[in-house]
């Protein structure tokens, strides 16, 4: 059986579908208000196993003794689990003989928890992974069967590495598939692997900038955070304070650096003061400065920040929060 409600785990629960095991159920997380009519919205991995005649069972907790019950019915051999979205109670993780394997999108022990994909961006990390690893209580703490490497290039955000770490998932479940189903998988304990850290789960509030940042930290949580929670500032506009939302690309300039001297100098070397350079708009970090890409005024369309500036009428230099 499968658990997977993210669109990352589709590649991996379509290469179930056609290695040739039977899949003889998924679970996923229950249809959720979406879009403007706030209509129930599946999750799309629901649709794939539907149009593949597979059960779906979508329980609002899984620990709830009707969810397990129904998912002992299956009577699975073996159960992977990718980007569910539910802790798995202990009860469910022993029923399948062969185990219970979860497909991680990081190296661990680096990065466990939800967010791993935008924390290994903006630590500036330049390689992540997909890790397979057996099931235990503890948080992506199992054993590790196999992990495949993925670079982080410099221009990538959190949807760009989401995409490419869906296909790595799905070839790490290839080759880990086998031995699985020999009951032989291997089992490296993390603590020899290194040091952890955790990733939670981050809300809209953790894409607040704080300017007093180094620029090059700045722009790569912006790119970290795309597309969510996405990054944000405040803004004066008259006598209203409004929000701004950054997208990347965004440039970095670090102080020192000849031909950005000018525009540090600009941007008066002080955090969270914007300037028109003349070549951008650009805004004092803590260390060095960044050149906005497009930016999102509160209540507005997306829009290039030149074209933000030219609208609240080219002012020297504007103090954002």
């Amino acid at each position: 059986m499968f658990l997977g409600t993210g669109d990352i785990a589709i590649p991996s629960f379509r290469q179930l579908l056609d290695s040739g095991v039977e899949v003889v159920g998924l679970v996923t997380q229950p249809d959720r208000p979406a879009g403007r009519h706030r209509r129930p919205n599946p999750p799309r991995i629901k649709s794939i196993a539907v149009e593949a005649g597979i059960p779906v069972l979508q329980p609002e907790m899984v620990r709830d003794a009707a969810a397990l019950d129904r998912i002992r019915s299956w009577d699975a051999e073996l159960a992977v689990v990718m980007a569910y979205g539910q802790i798995l109670p202990q009860a469910l993780i022993a029923m399948p003989p062969l185990g219970f394997v979860n497909l991680h999108a990081s190296l661990l022990p680096r990065h466990r928890g939800a967010a791993c994909i935008q924390a290994a961006i903006d630590a500036g990390d330049e390689v992540t992974g997909v890790t397979l690893m057996h099931v235990v209580r503890k948080l992506d703490a199992g054993d590790v069967i196999l992990a495949h490497e993925e670079p982080v290039r410099p221009d990538d955000t959190a949807g760009t590495l989401h995409d490419r770490l869906a296909g790595t998932a799905a070839g790490v479940l290839r080759e880990g598939l086998p031995a699985l189903l020999e009951g032989d998988a291997p089992r490296t304990p993390q603590a020899e692997l290194g040091e952890s850290s955790y990733a939670p789960k981050l809300g809209r509030e953790d894409g607040r900038i704080d300017w007093s940042r180094p620029a090059a930290e700045i722009e790569r949580r912006v790119r970290a955070f795309d597309p969510w929670p996405g990054c944000h500032t405040t803004f004066r506009d008259g006598a209203a304070c409004r929000r701004l939302k950054l997208f990347p690309p965004m440039r970095a300039d670090l102080a020192g650096v000849a031909d950005m001297a000018d525009m540090a100098e600009i941007a008066g070397g002080e955090p969270g003061v914007a300037a028109d350079t003349g070549e951008g708009i650009v805004v004092g970090c803590g260390t060095g400065s960044v050149r906005l890409g497009e930016v999102q005024p509160e209540g507005s369309r997306r829009m290039p920040a030149a074209d933000w500036w030219r609208g609240l009428g080219s002012p020297d230099k504007l103090p954002l929060d």
